[in-house]
């Protein structure tokens, strides 16, 4: 009577068995792999600096398991790609399985020198290799490698960074940040070849760092420009013809070339012009990708422009597009686009102007806190030891002031400093639906000396704000809507456009083709 049970476990042990042999046995792959691409493009990047890592799936379509019998790059040990297949890091790789109807990723990255080629721009190529003989297919990969100018600070005797002094806390320890200060002869940034700077580099007192048209700045995680006192930046872009290539304005973004990255906020730090800092002028500069684009503080004196910005365009801050602190800012032909906060932060009292300005934060990161525009005249620290100054005036004219919020300005008073301020032929986004400041005189939008020929809650017709384009259309409500006799002060827009017929509000006049 037991042999039955005897009998079904043998049967069992076979199938099971066989079952483990079938899972074992690989038919040899025969030129029929897939491939999620044919091309891996590894976009660009600078000499001797590590890519991204990117990706590549291998498909067995198949109802066979199959064995690669190599997997390897053209080029053997000499090629400058890194592999990892499946977890396994190399360049060539032997008797690789991939289960029916399944797949397996390699993950690929490359490091270049350039120097070698003699060129400023080299096109590096290679492939991934599969299998071989009549069976051979082939992955290619592409990589643009640029020659740079790197500053850095150096490496002491102890292994650790040179710093640079920022300031004392509140229990009187020095601030420090990796950095170094410029020499002389790194003063003058050409447009030939793009320069990367890891750390903060810093403009010494009766020193100026010119950049010119046309120049490339990028920036390493963490790292910047720092003015210091008594030392000046001059910005000198120029209006270009492409507004895709931008090829004669100055950029400045982080050093992340690929296109994952072109559009994430907070890569680097900030381009931070000190107290006491001089004449400091920015023309036709995009700045983007920042932690805080740029944060511009006055020495109390008000007596000169510590900034004169013409024809910029700052966007996707992690935080803050400009952060003013007790400075004075003159601006014309400016667009302070997305932020994690606010576009546009006057802080601490102040003098500024803004002119034919788009001050727009449609930001979709995540939560917004702050609005478009914030003024105030003190610190918002703890009662005990709040600071306060004097904004002695912040006039906004033939400006837009919007953004995906319902209330897009912020005005913080502390009532006992000086807080001047007015908007003039402005569009001007605020949604007060509760009535919370109905009261408040600072939005008493009936009182002409604060706000005169403002436009409330009116449509802008931007043309991408997802994307940063705040160009506007037709249907815009800022057509023609500016004051003339302001507009014949700035005669052009930011695309180089005549505005003095009828002039629109904003930083670009609307065009016929809108």
């Amino acid at each position: 009577m037991q042999k039955y049970p005897i009998a079904i476990a043998a049967l069992l042990v076979i199938v099971l068995w066989s079952s483990c042999r079938k899972d074992l046995e690989y038919a040899p792959s025969a030129g029929n792999l897939e491939f999620s691409k044919d091309t891996v493009f590894l976009d660009t990047l600078f000499t001797n600096i590590g890519s991204t890592t990117y990706t590549l799936k291998i498909y067995n379509r198949n109802r066979d398991d199959l064995l690669i019998p190599t997997i390897r790059l053209a080029q053997g040990q000499n090629s400058k790609y890194r592999l990892n297949v499946d977890g396994i890091a190399g360049k060539e790789f032997q008797n690789i399985p991939i289960l029916a109807q399944d797949s397996i990723f390699i993950f690929i990255e490359t490091t270049f020198d350039i120097s070698g080629t003699g060129e400023l721009e080299f096109l590096y190529t290679g492939a991934i290799q599969f299998d071989s003989g009549d069976f051979l297919q082939e992955v290619q990969l592409v990589t643009l490698v640029k020659d740079a100018v790197f500053l850095y600070p150096k490496t002491l005797s102890n292994g650790t960074k040179e710093t640079l002094v920022l300031g004392l806390n509140a229990t009187g320890t020095e601030i420090k940040v990796e950095g170094f200060l410029l020499e002389d002869d790194q003063l003058h940034f050409t447009n030939e070849k793009p320069y990367v700077i890891y750390g903060y580099a810093a403009v010494p007192d009766a020193r100026q760092l010119v950049i010119d048209a046309g120049a490339r700045v990028h920036f390493h995680k963490d790292s910047g420009i720092i003015v210091q006192e008594g030392g000046s930046l001059g910005v000198n872009g120029e209006l270009s013809t492409d507004q895709e290539l931008l090829e004669k304005e100055v950029v400045f973004q982080g050093d992340r070339l690929s296109a994952d990255f072109s559009t994430i906020p907070g890569q680097w730090g900030t381009i931070w012009l000190s107290a006491g800092s001089i004449d400091n002028t920015i023309d036709h500069l995009t700045l983007k990708n920042a932690t805080v684009g740029l944060l511009v503080e006055g020495d109390g004196q008000l007596n000169s422009p510590t900034l004169t910005l013409k024809n910029t365009q700052i966007y996707n801050s992690g935080s803050i597009n400009l952060w003013a602190k007790t400075a004075y800012v003159t601006a014309e032909n400016l667009v302070l686009g997305n932020a994690g906060t606010s576009s546009l932060y006057c802080n601490l009292g102040g003098k500024y102007s803004f002119v034919h300005s788009t001050i727009a934060n449609f930001w979709t990161n995540g939560f917004r806190d702050g609005t478009a525009l914030k003024l105030d005249n003190f610190n918002p620290t703890t009662a005990e030891n709040r600071l306060s100054a004097d904004l002695v005036k912040a006039d906004f004219t033939n400006c837009i002031i919007d953004g995906n919020k319902f209330l897009e300005l912020a005005l913080k008073s502390n009532e006992a400093n000086t807080f001047e301020y007015s908007f003039t032929n402005c569009m001007l986004k605020f949604k007060d639906d509760s009535g919370q400041f109905d009261e408040d005189p600072l939005y008493d939008f009936e009182n002409t000396l604060r706000y005169d020929q403002v436009l409330l809650n009116q449509y802008a017709d931007f043309f991408k704000t997802d994307s940063n384009n705040f160009r506007t259309g037709n249907a815009s409500a800022a057509k023609g809507n500016a004051d003339l006799n302001t507009a014949l002060l700035v005669p052009f827009d930011i695309l180089g456009n005549d505005r003095t017929g009828i002039p629109d509000i904003g930083a670009y006049q609307i065009g016929p083709d809108n």
